[in-house]
């Protein structure tokens, strides 16, 4: 027989896997230094943005120096993200979020939770991603045709420290996404799945991670929305810390169970810890790097330090003669070389069909998530009126959640109108009578401010006092209790998406087929150059 040089080396090195053991366990009296790097909530924010903030490029020199710096150190590394690589912004959302995956491969993720959002597109462009990635995307909750759908946890061997790190989806992806993405699937509690879960971890794992998607709740005060990462923490045993992601905030805490809704980049970040688990987060769109450093030693895992790095994040500064600049947080991150000639492709790419000026507007649009999820805005109105408009309806309710984001003043590019509804949603429409639009709308007000279920109104004038409403009109005429009128929602809220009443199977129910962004287009193209002040709430809508 004759093996070559090459073929014997080949032989050897499968000889020497295949005799090879599993790791002993840490040492006795031995201390390793452990760092976990993390974000969460990417929603396609590949590049930088007009400011020169965030972006995989910058993210990729700091990831990389810290990584360096953790091994020249003796210690060892992980980088894990909490979800939601999906949906935010156009240049991202008309690929597939492709270069996202592509430039996490390149970061060197090594696990991710699957978070709501991964379920915005057919099961197809999934299953596309889920190949792209070159790490686990994990979830032990999520369940298809009875069986997990994705791989529940994934042990690393970290220097002979075993770190287990579990993935769990939040219970309320099956209302925030449209249905047809997640037929035969069900989102089982996270906290029953944990527990079930973690005493398997532990037979093999020295240190256990939970990568979650399921939400940051101050004190575990969740409302209407799932339970979250600070109930799961109290009610489990055995989760050393939470990597987390979905409510998209800094889970830097002011005091213990408050938390700090100030907080300043570059400022020091205290985590939250409940029942002995540390709980991070690292706000949104990779505005952060979170860096936690732990020390184990005989069983123990001990937080050393635990920071937030702003990814270029910018203030404004009033100089001397009154003119404002923006000036980095922290000291200015060089972009990536290699990373940057990754993504450029995709980001002129993007530019190219997003470029075009549909229309203008004389003030800003208000429609940060911000504002939209707590009171009326003017995004909301505008958004409202483009589909009455389009559908002849007497008044509009949209989730806040379908609005991502508002318009400034200038000109409009088809990019701003996909930046405000990037899901592609279908308009629908339903004729009710008086009474039936009055007990809709008593089941909507309760929606939980802070959600995107919270509700935005177009045409209608009603006050609503300890979850009652009273004194509704519509187009100016007081509701009539057997009169009929028209209402118009997107295809989600339809369906019964983010808890709203389920109106498919209402006699009169249409899908009218038509794409929310593109009801948008139409109206800010036909109506320019946008008076801002036509759609300032004002008091239409009362709350008490």
């Amino acid at each position: 027989m004759n093996i070559t040089r090459s073929s014997l080396c080949l032989l050897t090195i499968a000889t020497l896997a295949a005799c090879a053991t599993p790791p002993s366990g840490p040492e006795k009296d031995k201390t390793y230094r452990i760092t976990i790097l993390h974000t969460n909530d990417h929603h396609g924010r590949f590049w930088k943005n007009n400011d020169g903030e965030y972006g995989m490029s910058a993210r990729k020199t700091v990831i990389d120096s810290i990584r360096q710096e953790v091994a020249s150190g003796g210690g060892y590394s992980l980088l894990l993200d909490g979800g939601d690589v999906n949906t935010g912004v156009p240049e991202s959302d008309l690929q597939d979020a492709v270069p996202d995956f592509k430039g996490m491969n390149l970061l060197g993720y090594q696990a991710m939770a699957v978070g709501n959002h991964e379920f915005d597109k057919p099961r197809s462009v999934l299953k596309m991603q889920r190949e792209l990635a070159q790490f686990p995307m994990l979830s032990a909750n999520i369940y298809e045709d009875g069986k997990r759908m994705f791989t529940p946890y994934k042990i690393f061997d970290l220097g002979g420290v075993r770190v287990g790190v579990m993935g769990l989806t939040t219970e309320d992806t099956h209302k925030m996404v449209h249905p047809d993405h997640v037929k035969n699937l069900e989102f089982r509690p996270v906290i029953a799945e944990a527990t079930q879960v973690i005493p398997e971890m532990r037979r093999q794992a020295d240190v256990v991670i939970a990568a979650t998607h399921m939400g940051h709740y101050e004190n575990g005060a969740h409302g209407t929305q799932a339970q979250g990462d600070v109930e799961m923490a109290r009610a489990t045993r055995g989760i050393d810390l939470i990597v987390g992601g979905h409510t998209q905030n800094p889970a830097c805490m002011k005091a213990e169970n408050v938390l700090d809704r100030a907080y300043v980049p570059g400022a020091e970040c205290q985590p939250d810890r409940q029942h002995g688990t540390w709980i991070v987060q690292a706000h949104e769109w990779g505005k952060y790097v979170g860096r936690a450093d732990f020390d184990y030693r005989n069983g123990a895992f001990s937080l050393v330090k635990y920071a937030l790095i702003p990814i270029n994040l910018k203030q404004s500064l009033v100089q001397a003669d009154g003119k404002t600049t923006l000036q980095t947080y922290t000291p200015e991150i060089v972009e990536n070389k290699d990373m940057l000639a990754l993504l450029s492709p995709y980001q002129s790419m993007g530019h190219a069909r997003l470029g075009l000026e549909i229309g203008s507007t004389d003030g800003r649009l208000e429609g940060d998530r911000v504002l939209t999820r707590v009171k009326q805005t003017a995004m909301g109105i505008l958004v409202g009126r483009s589909l009455m408009e389009k559908t002849n309806a007497d008044f509009a309710v949209t989730n806040a959640g379908a609005i991502r984001d508002g318009i400034a003043q200038g000109k409009i590019t088809y990019k701003d109108v996909l930046k405000v509804h990037p899901f592609g949603n279908t308009i629908a429409t339903v004729d009710l009578s008086g009474a039936e639009v009055l007990a809709y709308l008593e089941a909507i007000v309760k929606m939980s401010p802070g959600s995107g279920a919270f509700p935005q109104f177009a045409g209608i004038q009603m006050l609503v006092e300890s979850g009652k409403v009273s004194g509704v009109s519509l187009q100016g005429a007081p509701l009539q209790a057997q009169k009929t009128y028209r209402l118009v929602v997107n295809n989600f809220q339809a369906v019964g998406g983010d808890g709203y009443p389920k109106l498919t199977g209402h006699p009169s129910y249409q899908n009218t087929g038509f794409v929310d962004a593109d009801v948008l287009k139409a109206f800010i193209t036909a109506h320019s150059p946008i008076k801002s002040m036509d759609f300032e709430p004002g008091d239409a809508v009362v709350r008490r």
